[in-house]
């Protein structure tokens, strides 16, 4: 049996990304404004990759270049204040992601460049013109969500080949979400797989949502987003509480304990996102960098959810794994 790479579940811990704020400085040094959808432990190895790479490029936090950071919290009222606020710092390039945040900064200015690192799609969300051609103030890469639907319920089905009842949890606030939960529920039925949706909207959902699932499912498929992120361990504690096999989109789910995620590396993303500012910074229109898209996708699985769940992962499917937790 191969596998790509081992790591124990609470080895590996970026560092959290403690840049102070530094208002003072706008005007001086170009100013990154970061508007952070989730909360700054959640995106720690995010930034901190988005950061490493920025300095390879010869950006040094507080020489060359001033950060400042604002935090959502997974709460989606906040974004248009922060976006707001930004704006009004003059500072030389938004970076965020998701799709509600990006919304919320190109409302806010049709100037200031904006790059987000994680979008699902750009182009239906109305923020780009095309990925060829994205036009106006922002550019950035997406992740493709919705086209990975299928993917992520064949890696379920062959962990679980007896599939029949298929949960699924996602942020009914967020209008990509409810975009994958569609697509999830359209495949799962074409699969003749039941589907039972559990919609949440703010972390006192969560409990609720699980309550709710009156009859047993062999499985859960958790749409990721700012609120999924912030609360990663409430879910995944109601999940293994309740027996129910997880898949993510992302890896740092499955760190914190989920089953599996299948999906781009978010901290590659992120690097990435600082070689689009750095262009920027340089002079680049974000309207002329086209939008990218992922071209490696990452499965994690987490052998010990596996083996606390009962489950049995077949050897060929951890082979083809990237990264294997136990």
């Amino acid at each position: 049996m191969r596998r790509r790479e081992f790591i124990t579940l609470l080895g590996g811990a970026a560092a959290a990304w403690t840049l102070p704020a530094r208002a003072q400085q706008v005007g001086r040094l170009p100013t990154i404004g970061y508007l952070g959808a989730g909360a700054s432990t959640a995106e720690s190895p995010w930034t901190a990759a988005f950061m490493r790479r920025l300095r390879e490029f010869g950006w040094i936090e507080g020489r060359t270049i001033a950060v400042e950071t604002r935090w959502a919290e997974g709460r989606s009222d906040r974004y248009a204040e922060i976006a707001a606020d930004l704006v009004r710092l003059k500072v030389a390039v938004i970076v965020t992601h998701s799709t509600a945040p990006v919304v919320a900064a190109k409302q806010a200015t049709s100037v200031i460049p904006i790059v987000f690192a994680l979008m699902g799609d750009p182009v239906g969300s109305g923020v780009v013109a095309s990925l060829s051609r994205p036009g106006g103030n922002v550019t950035g890469l997406s992740i493709q969500s919705t086209d990975l639907a299928s993917k992520r319920l064949e890696l379920l089905r062959e962990v679980l080949p007896r599939l029949r009842r298929l949960a699924i949890i996602g942020n009914a606030g967020n209008p990509q979400v409810v975009l994958e939960m569609g697509e999830v529920q359209a495949v799962a039925r074409g699969l003749d797989i039941e589907v039972a949706p559990l919609e949440i909207r703010r972390a006192e959902d969560i409990a609720p949502a699980f309550e709710a699932l009156t009859a047993p499912a062999d499985a859960l498929y958790v749409v990721g987003d700012a609120l999924v992120n912030t609360n990663r361990t409430r879910i995944i504690t109601f999940s293994l509480g309740a027996r129910l096999p997880t898949i993510f989109n992302a890896r740092h789910l499955v760190q914190a304990g989920g089953l599996m995620s299948y999906g781009p590396n978010y901290s590659h993303q992120f690097r990435r996102t600082a070689e689009l500012v750095d262009k920027i910074l340089r002079g680049t229109k974000p309207g002329d960098i086209p939008v990218e898209q992922p071209t490696k996708f990452d499965l994690t699985i987490n052998l010990t959810t596996a083996k606390a769940l009962g489950l049995d992962v077949p050897p060929a499917l951890l082979a083809r794994a990237d990264e294997v937790i136990e």
